[in-house]
């Protein structure tokens, strides 16, 4: 059987004090236009540890310096084909980062941004999660239904396994 490349990330579900989610928005070129709104993060390099992962990005894509270490609250594996260029799929570990409101603003520029196919940084509540009708997807698919049980019951004590 061959062996499966799978791309390892990690990602942040930032919570304000409001309970409002900071996404990014990724708009994919391939498959054509697909644009997803997703927690911030990326790959693990050589080397690096998920939690020095989580840092890194996080600190490029929205400017948030993480200090202590959060909970592991979700785990995802997914096994398509295309899913990540150049991998068989993706590992995402997402992490729960609490934090004030800020205006996320990274250490990378535009047009560095607009290369991760990130065009736009939001705040969502729930409800807009939840009552959001247009063509744009969310990573994961049942963003609002996660989300919800993380409001209510807070953080769990394993990683919930996800799907896609």
């Amino acid at each position: 059987m061959p062996s499966v490349s799978m791309r390892h990330a990690v990602r942040a579900i930032i919570l304000d004090e409001g309970d409002r989610i900071l996404l990014c928005r990724f708009a994919i070129p391939d498959p054509a236009g697909t644009v997803v709104w997703a927690a911030p993060g990326g790959g693990i390099e050589p080397g690096e540890t998920p939690l020095g992962a989580l840092r890194r990005e996080v600190r490029e894509e929205v400017g948030l310096l993480i200090e202590a270490d959060p909970p592991h609250v979700w785990h995802q594996e997914v096994v398509a084909a295309g899913h990540a260029a150049g991998y068989d799929g993706v590992i995402n570990d997402y992490f729960l980062v609490r934090t004030v409101p800020f205006e996320p603003r990274g250490e990378l520029s535009d047009d560095e941004l607009a290369a991760e196919n990130i065009s736009e940084l939001k705040w969502w509540s729930l409800p807009d999660v939840c009552g959001y009708h247009g063509p744009d997807l969310f990573s994961p698919r049942d963003l609002a239904g996660l989300l919800g049980t993380l409001l209510t019951s807070g953080a769990p004590t394993r990683p919930v396994p996800l799907g896609l």
